[in-house]
């Protein structure tokens, strides 16, 4: 496999982790706007796409092949559950 080869395989990989990374943060911006105080959208958004990558990763170890429907259900608690904590929504939206 050649390096060009290489990185269409990786960013294909990744490309869920950082596609709902992405829109779970800014979702948290305009749906409850008082859950979003703290971290920049962006730094948020590399955050949780960063638990994706792990939990893809985890997933592939684990089932060693990619794209399981159910590594991919763990794939949005995982980031939905960062960005509750991140949040602080167990506060119930006071900041």
């Amino acid at each position: 496999m050649g390096i060009l080869d290489f990185f269409f395989h990786l960013s294909s990989f990744l490309a869920p982790a950082v596609a709902v990374g992405l829109l779970v943060a800014l979702a948290a911006r305009l749906l409850p706007p008082r859950l979003a105080a703290g971290r920049s959208w962006w730094r948020q958004a590399a955050i949780n796409a960063a638990v994706g990558a792990a939990v893809l990763a985890a997933g592939l170890g684990y089932w060693g092949v990619d794209g399981k429907i159910a590594t991919y259900g763990v794939l949005v608690l995982a980031v939905a559950t960062t960005q509750w904590l991140s949040g602080r929504g167990w506060r119930g939206g006071k900041a």
